[in-house]
């Protein structure tokens, strides 16, 4: 059930058996699986159903590393969190991204793929997605259209990879029905924790305090609290619950807030198709993005490039992803800029500085390049192409003075600190772009596709304005075996403290090159087995156990003979993605 909190009777004490804290994928995905096992949980979420300039306001802080943008338009403080703004991308890590490598500081996952197999096999129903199936030569024979076709390579360092497309899923929308219905769950809405509350020593948590924007004050008491509010506020909410550990808790080796990672991603190049060459739409994001012509059995898909594990071994180089962008008429414009905020406003985004008005006069003053851009845009001609050129993500590293940490001055409405964001990039990011884009445009020149007229590298040199992240907060709970090396252990729970876990992507210890959400959400499928276990309710147990290993198998059996799969686990698991 849904319950406003500004209805609440001031002071009130909740009771639960898990409280978690936050309502995006983590959050949501916990609910649904404590709610069919059983389970007595109650979430408490910052916002409604819709966003409100009050909330959103809450996220804003400081941005004290390169320039970088966290908190306006990023994301979403209200019922279904990020995945109100998420595109939809979903493809599983690469198994070596759950490894240490030696030439990638702090690298590596208490575990490896072959841990969250079952639960990648799980989110294809959770994300609605299509069959446990990313390799590529399937999807290239399933579309069977001449313009969308995979490229040859010839030097042997490259390959082609496929991620599938959630509609997306709007989790706060998609899944409100079911929990409205559930017995089992509480959602507590306009619901703010203004502090985690600790024992004297800090070693369990006693409860939650929490408000909301019209004066309300209430407390959430639990077994076990679930903190999932996104990789920068997690880092805020133990950083700022300080009363009983003054550097704040899980945080007595500085750990909090450190590894701040987004994934790069920049454009470089100008790309001359040779003839026959120029329409391929599987490679090229405005084309392949939630493009029904390339799709196959109602899954939508797109393809990138992507380094081959021994190529980034012997050039002691980062995962990444690179992919062609076409450039349309009028795009970056004045008139297109103007367009896009419209759009925006349109879809209740944050406009922070902007007027609707003056957008309007600027459209009317530029006539051909917003008419051209939007025209283009929605019908996507190949005639009104201006350009095309590479884009590509790269895998962050985990450095600890890349950080999230609390304003000095600067609060919010409830007396909470604003957060100070340092993103830091070094120079194994400059040179894997560097080296991505040179790799990929010898292939496309090898394979007699296109010439590649490259920019100027990026060593060397300071980061270019054209830089940006991709607004995927991550590494600030980092996993890891010891507390002298992570705030949570492999089960994500807080080290030191005995009920407060950790969900969402602030836990990755190395995040590849991939689109996040979906392992948030596999690692969410995984925790809530967990805290079930922990709570010891043999029957529930049983089932869910059952339910991983028919997943587990459904993954098996949904794998061509012939595709070779990657290794997931010894003894059962034969594959989850398939690729070449």
């Amino acid at each position: 059930m849904f319950i406003d909190t500004r209805t609440v009777a001031q002071n009130t004490v909740i009771e639960t058996t898990v409280c978690i804290i936050g309502g995006g994928v983590a959050g949501i995905t916990l609910a649904l699986e404590l709610s069919r096992a059983g389970v007595d949980a109650c979430m408490l979420e910052s916002g409604g159903f819709g966003p409100d300039d009050e909330t959103r306001d809450l996220y804003r802080g400081e941005n004290a590393g390169l320039p970088y943008s966290f908190a306006d338009g990023s994301r979403s403080r209200y019922f279904g969190g990020s995945s109100n703004c998420w595109g939809g991308w979903c493809r599983p890590l690469d198994p070596w991204d759950f490894e240490k490598r030696d030439w990638i500081a702090h690298s590596g996952w208490p575990f490896g793929l072959d841990e969250l197999a079952p639960y990648y096999a799980r989110t294809h129903e959770l994300l609605k997605l299509g069959p446990q199936n990313f390799d590529p030569a399937y999807w290239e024979r399933e579309i069977g259209r001449p313009d969308v076709r995979r490229l040859p390579l010839s030097t042997g360092d490259m390959r082609d990879t496929v991620a599938q497309f959630s509609p997306p899923v709007r989790f706060g929308k998609v899944y409100r029905d079911e929990l409205s219905q559930s017995s089992r769950v509480r959602v507590y809405l306009h619901a703010n924790v203004l502090n985690i509350d600790a024992n004297a020593d800090g070693t369990t948590i006693t409860g939650v305090k929490v408000g909301t924007i019209s004066g309300r004050r209430l407390t959430m008491q639990a077994k076990i609290f679930v903190l999932a509010t996104g990789g920068i506020e997690n880092a805020r909410l133990l950083l700022a619950s300080n009363d009983v550990q003054a550097a704040g808790l899980g945080n007595a080796n500085d750990l909090v807030g450190r590894y701040f990672m987004d994934h790069p991603r920049m454009m470089s190049g100008k790309v001359r198709f040779r003839p026959g060459n120029a329409r391929n739409k599987l490679y090229d994001i405005k084309y392949h993005y939630q493009n029904a012509a390339v799709s196959a059995h109602g899954t939508k898909i797109s393809s990138q490039f992507a380094p081959k594990q021994e190529w980034m071994a012997r050039e002691k180089l980062l995962n990444s992803r690179v992919w062609l962008y076409s450039k349309w008429y009028g795009e970056g414009s004045a008139g297109s800029e103007a367009l896009i905020h419209c759009k925006e406003a349109l879809l209740q985004k944050d406009q922070p500085g902007r007027s609707l008005k003056r957008d309007i006069e600027t459209m009317i003053a530029h006539p051909l390049d917003t008419v051209g851009y939007g025209l283009t845009r929605l019908l996507q001609w190949p005639a009104l192409i201006t350009d095309v050129t590479l884009q590509a993500i790269v895998e962050a590293v985990p450095d600890p003075d890349s950080r999230v940490t609390l304003s000095a001055d600067k609060r919010d409405r409830f007396g909470m600190p604003r957060v100070r964001v340092e993103w830091h990039l070094g120079d194994q990011v400059r040179r894997t772009f560097d080296k991505t884009f040179a790799l990929l445009a010898q292939e496309l020149q090898l394979a007699g596709v296109a010439d590649v007229q490259l920019d100027t590298p990026l060593e060397g040199r300071a980061w270019p304005t054209k830089l940006e992240g991709t607004w995927h907060h991550m590494g600030t709970t980092r996993m890891h075996d010891s507390p002298r090396e992570g705030v949570v252990d492999r089960d994500c729970k807080v080290h030191g403290i005995s009920n407060l876990y950790v969900g969402g992507s602030s836990v990755f210890p190395t995040v590849g090159a991939n689109f996040p959400t979906i392992t948030i959400a596999a690692l969410s499928l995984r925790l809530a087995g967990h805290l079930v276990r922990q709570l010891d309710i043999p029957d529930i147990v049983g089932n869910m156990r059952a339910d991983a290993a028919n997943s587990a198998m459904m993954s098996i059996q949904a794998t061509p003979p012939q595709v070779e799969a990657l290794p997931l686990a010894a003894s059962t698991l034969t594959s989850l993605m398939k690729e070449q």
